[in-house]
C-alpha cells in the first residue's frame, strides 16, 4: 500500500508537471481525434498497438544507452505490476473507441466522470480521506455534466458506454499506478515499460482475429505523408501522455491528476464549439459544460496551490516546522545543557580525586 508521506517537491515541479500532463492530455485527444474521425482510420486498436511499440522502443533505447534506468525483467515483475497491465490496456482501447464515438466538447464532459470515481477508489485502496471542499468541489464538476450530458442531441449510446468504462479504467489506473511507481521497486519507468511490452502482444492478437489489422494495412492514407506524419505523432503522444500521468501521479495524488486533467477539457470543449463542426448546440448542454468547467477549474487551481501551500522556501512547512525551535523549548534546552555540563564537570573533579 503506498504510503502517506508525500515527497517535498519545489512549487515549480508541482506545477509544471501538472501543466506537462495538462498539455499532453489536450494533444493526444486532437491528434487521436485528427487520425481516427478527419483522416478515418479503421482501426483505433492498431493506433493502440502502435503506442505501445512507441513507448517500448523510447524507453529501451534510453535504458540501453543508460539515459535512465529501471530493474531488468525477473519472476517478481508481473506480481509487481498487477493489476495495471490490464487497467492498461483497457485504458487504451476504451479511450481510443470513445474518441471516435462521441463529439469532442460531449466526449470531455463524460470524462469528468472519472474524479468521482477516483475519489472513491483512493478512499478503498489507498485508504485516504478528503474534506468537504473537495467532495462538493467534485459533487459540482458532476452536476454539470450530468445537466449537459442528459440534454446531448447527438446521444451515442456506445459511444457513453465506452467513455464511462474509459473513466474506470482511467481512476483505476491512476490510483494503482500512484501505489506501484515506488523507486524502490520498478519506478516510474519499469511500470511504464513493463506495461507495454505485457500487452503489446495480446492487444495485437485481438487486432488481427478482428479484422482490424488488415484495414490498417490496406489503409488508401499509407501513401498522404500528413497522415503518416499524424500517425506518428499519435503514437509518440500514446507514450508522452503515460509519461506525464505516471509523473504527475508521483508529485500529486491519483485524484489531483485526475482532475488536473479536467484543466484541458476547458480549451478543447470551447474549441470543439466553434472548430470541428460536430457539437449540436442546445442551451442546457451549454450551461450544464460551464458549470462543469468551472468546478473542475477551480477544484484544480485549488489543489494544486493547496500542495503548494504547504511548502517553505522550496520545503514542506511540516519539514521546515521540525527545524523551528520554540523559544521555551530552546530556553530549556539550554538549561538541560548546563546542567549536563555542571554533572560532566563533577563527575570528572570526583575521578581526579580517587586518581
Amino acid at each position: 500500500m503506498a504510503s502517506n508521506t508525500e515527497p517535498p517537491h519545489t512549487r515549480n515541479v508541482l506545477i509544471l508537471s501538472a501543466l506537462f500532463y495538462a498539455a499532453s492530455s489536450l494533444l493526444i485527444i486532437l491528434v487521436n481525434k485528427t487520425v481516427l474521425t478527419i483522416y478515418r482510420f479503421p482501426s483505433s486498436t492498431f493506433l493502440g498497438v502502435g503506442q505501445m511499440a512507441i513507448t517500448i522502443l523510447i524507453l529501451y533505447v534510453g535504458k540501453l544507452y543508460q539515459i535512465i534506468s529501471f530493474p531488468d525483467f525477473d519472476r517478481q515483475v508481473p506480481k509487481k505490476l498487477f493489476p495495471l497491465p490490464l487497467l492498461y490496456i483497457g485504458n487504451h482501447l476504451t479511450g481510443l473507441s470513445s474518441t471516435q464515438k462521441l463529439s469532442l466538447p460531449m466526449f470531455t464532459v463524460l470524462r469528468k466522470f472519472s474524479i468521482p470515481l477516483t475519489l472513491i477508489l483512493e478512499m478503498i485502496i489507498l485508504r485516504k480521506r478528503f474534506p468537504f471542499s473537495v467532495v462538493s468541489s467534485v459533487t459540482t464538476i458532476i452536476m454539470g455534466a450530468l445537466i449537459a450530458a442528459s440534454f446531448d442531441l447527438s446521444f451515442n449510446l456506445e459511444g457513453y458506454i465506452l467513455v464511462l468504462l474509459n473513466d474506470l479504467f482511467t481512476a483505476s489506473y491512476g490510483v494503482y499506478t500512484k501505489e506501484k511507481i515506488d523507486p524502490k521497486e520498478l519506478g516510474k519507468y519499469g511500470v511504464l515499460f513493463y506495461n507495454a511490452s505485457f500487452m503489446i502482444l495480446p492487444t495485437l492478437i485481438y487486432t488481427i482475429l478482428s479484422g482490424d489489422f488488415e484495414l490498417a494495412i490496406h489503409f488508401s492514407e499509407w501513401t498522404n505523408i500528413a497522415f503518416i506524419v499524424q500517425f506518428i505523432f499519435a503514437c509518440m503522444m500514446g507514450f508522452i501522455l503515460l509519461y506525464s500521468i505516471v509523473l504527475c501521479s508521483y508529485y500529486h495524488s491519483a485524484l489531483t491528476t485526475t482532475v488536473i486533467g479536467s484543466l484541458k477539457n476547458v480549451s478543447i470543449a470551447y474549441v470543439g464549439i466553434f472548430v470541428g463542426g460536430d457539437y449540436s448546440f442546445s442551451w442546457f448542454n451549454f450551461v450544464g459544460l460551464n458549470i462543469c468547467m468551472a468546478g473542475g477549474v477551480a477544484y484544480s487551481l485549488s489543489t494544486i496551490f493547496g500542495d503548494t501551500k504547504t511548502m517553505d522556501n522550496g520545503k514542506p512547512k511540516l519539514q521546515a516546522e521540525k527545524h523551528t525551535i520554540h523559544p521555551w523549548n530552546e530556553q530549556q534546552n539550554n538549561i538541560a545543557h548546563a546542567t549536563d555540563s555542571r554533572l560532566s564537570s563533577i563527575t570528572n573533579g570526583k575521578e581526579k580525586i580517587l586518581a
